[in-house]
Formats: C-alpha cells, structure tokens, sequence
C-alpha cells in the first residue's frame, strides 16, 4: 500500500532482494529515478516522512545497505564495496544517470559511487555528510556508551524499543517521531556490525575528504546541513563549496536528522535540485 492517497497514489513495491540488498520503490516506475541511501545505523525507512512528495515526481529506490534493516550483514563493509552493491542493483534495473540522495554516512557510498560508476550517477545530494574526520564534534554520551565498549555489547543486547528511539534521536535538536519501520529495522542490527560500518565510514573520509573526492568529477551537488548539527560542525558544510558548482544550503536550528526534523523542507530542497534546471529554493533563517 502506498502513502500517497488520491490522484498521486502511485504505488509501492518492496520486491525479493536485488543484489543482496533490500530494495523498496515508490512512484511510478517511469518517472525520473532517485535513489536514497541512508546513513550508519539507521535503513531505508529513514526516509520515509519524504517519500510521499518525492514520489510524486520520481521513481523513488530506497536501499538497505548490508547489514542494515532487512539486508544481510557481508564480509566487508568498505564503502567502495558498499557502493559497488548499489551499482549493481541500478544495473539490474537497466537505470543510468540517477539522482543520488544520501543521508550522512550515505553521503559517503553515493560519493563511492559516483567515483567508481560515473554513467549511473546523474546528479549528489548530500543531507548531512561530515566532510572529513576533524570536522566531527563530541559524541552525545548516550551514543558513545551505546557504540563503544565496554558498555557497548551490553547495553546493545539490551535495547528496547525506547532505547532505540533514544539513540536515533540523539543527533536531532528537535523533538523527532521515529518511524516504526525503522525501529523494526534497527531491531536487526548488531553491535559488531554497526562497528564495522562506522571503522570503514572513518577510514573512507581520513583517506581523502568527500569534497576533494568530488571536485575532479563534475557532478551536480547539493549539500545540505543542519545549522545545529550536533555531529558535524556546521560550518564544515562550506568546506564544499570547492566542488566547483557545489549548492550548500543550511536548514537554521536543525540538527543532524534534517530528514526527521524539517521533512518538508528537505524534500523541498531535493525535488528543487532534481526538477529540470535544477532550481534549488533558497532556505532563509
């Protein structure tokens, strides 16, 4: 069942999964692709407050990377290999030059992607993706005990939905409704994948920032960060603004969940950046 009613109720498909990866569609299947890629720890279902606009518009692909929500866990969680998974899931479905959304650490594998497969990726929206390792702020320290031992293993096998909630929101400066599907989602991952995904996330940008990864490929780019960001320093957002054409808009008093806590404005943002011409609002304090 879709969560679009009415004239737009264009349907929803969650279909066996594609190159190991759990895959979710929205919108008509032949309107222009967007593909959403979530960040450490969280799974597709991130995104749903935005997919009842974006799918007006688009045929909307929400993948769970491995090891998160409905996914496997695998080998190796480098990013490239990451990215790599997703190619292959957009080369079953015969897509080229796709918009490419990704939330934080997905940030990182649409960059991966992007750099290894440039015929699938059309255009990069980058909704709070820290830029590199010394722009990363102090933890909060519930997420800190949560991730980190020796708490860490302990407290993870004793999460309960509220504590799972509590993690999610950690980042937000806003009070957030959680999805239900992803706490479900996040119900399946474990401790010591979560710690894997998040040790190739730091490797991926100490190796060479995001924004000196995209300034050699001409891609169009948006990048959008909470001015309140409590995990990455806000201000890093213009650290950016080297990719030549790069768009950096700031959403005031949001916090690392733009998805979550400003979910109009942030679609709003991406379908203006998506739409032909690539017409991006203003966001104004």
């Amino acid at each position: 069942m879709s969560e679009l009613t009415g004239e737009h109720d264009t349907g929803r498909t969650q279909g066996p999964r594609a190159h190991g990866l759990h895959v979710v569609h929205d919108g008509l299947r032949q309107a222009p692709p967007l593909l959403l890629i979530h960040g450490s720890g969280a799974s597709g279902a991130l995104w749903g407050p935005l997919v009842p606009a974006l799918a007006r518009r688009h045929h909307v692909i929400r993948v769970d990377l491995p090891g998160c929500g409905q996914s496997p866990p695998v080998p190796s969680y480098d990013v490239p290999a990451q990215a790599d998974r997703v190619a292959a899931v957009l080369d079953g479905l015969g897509l080229r030059a796709v918009a490419v959304a990704g939330h934080s650490s997905g940030g990182y594998v649409a960059t991966a992607l992007a750099e290894r497969r440039p015929d699938l990726v059309g255009s990069l929206a980058l909704i709070s993706s820290g830029p590199a390792p010394d722009a990363l702020l102090p933890q909060p320290l519930f997420l800190r005990a949560l991730l980190a031992p020796p708490l860490g293993p302990l407290l993870w096998a004793m999460r309960s939905d509220a504590v799972i909630r509590k993690g999610v929101g950690a980042t937000a400066v806003r009070p957030v409704e959680i999805p239900d599907a992803m706490v479900a989602d996040l119900r399946q991952g474990t401790y010591r994948t979560t710690r894997a995904v998040l040790r190739c996330n730091s490797a991926y940008i100490a190796e060479r920032s995001v924004p000196e990864r995209l300034a050699a490929l001409g891609v169009p780019l948006l990048v959008l960060f909470g001015g309140a960001d409590p995990r990455w320093e806000p201000s890093s957002a213009h650290r950016y603004g080297a990719v030549p054409g790069a768009r950096v808009e700031t959403l005031p008093g949001v916090g690392h969940l733009a998805l979550l806590e400003e979910p109009a404005a942030t679609a709003a943002l991406l379908l203006g950046f998506t739409a032909p011409g690539g017409d991006v609002p203003s966001v104004r304090p």
